[in-house]
């Protein structure tokens, strides 16, 4: 299995509005692959102008947000990219794409890293925020997976969250957790 990190890429599209996405990128020899379904904006974003800012944060609300409809967070220029960063984000890369290769579901851009910048010191690991990335993880998918393997996964995460989380954990958790109910109880309707 190939090496994934999990980041929030930042595009812009050709009026100059900004997307904000979580998404994984794959380690590909001395850069990374990005790779999007179709149709979504980050790929309309990236075929056009052939750049994304990758911003590594250990934010988990960022993660929760963006998967739950809250994508206004704040930006701050980076010098020589017309893609603005998170500030939230403890680090970032510039991606360039060198090519694409095609798919009509999933088209795989490999990137090179054009530039880099560092923001804000690493303060190490907590359970609860690597619990509400695995659940915002888990939202991204509800569409494909039953509901007795969503509440599974989603108690022995809430074993992280009731024993390490913060207010700011907290809150993700139950923002992810709002999305999920309301994904249950349309399927439980159905």
């Amino acid at each position: 299995m190939p090496y994934i990190r999990e980041t929030i890429l930042t595009t812009v599209a050709a009026d100059g509005t900004v997307h904000i996405a979580p998404l994984g990128i794959i380690e590909d020899g001395e850069g990374w692959i990005v790779a999007p379904f179709r149709p979504s904006q980050t790929l309309a974003n990236m075929e056009a102008n052939g750049i994304a800012l990758v911003n590594y944060t250990d934010d988990a609300l960022v993660f929760a947000g963006c998967l739950t409809g809250r994508k206004d967070w704040p930006l701050v220029s980076v010098d020589g990219c017309p893609v603005p960063r998170l500030a939230a984000a403890l680090a970032h890369d510039v991606l360039t794409v060198q090519r694409i290769d095609g798919s009509d579901e999933r088209p795989r851009l490999h990137c090179t890293v054009s530039a880099s910048g560092q923001h804000a010191p690493f303060q190490g690991m907590n359970r609860a925020k690597a619990a509400v990335l695995e659940a915002a993880i888990l939202v991204s998918r509800l569409h494909m997976l039953p509901a007795d393997k969503i509440e599974s996964e989603m108690a022995y995460l809430n074993i992280a969250i009731e024993k390490t989380a913060g207010d700011r954990e907290r809150k993700a958790w139950y923002w992810l957790m709002e999305k999920i109910i309301a994904h249950l109880a349309a399927v439980e309707a159905d």
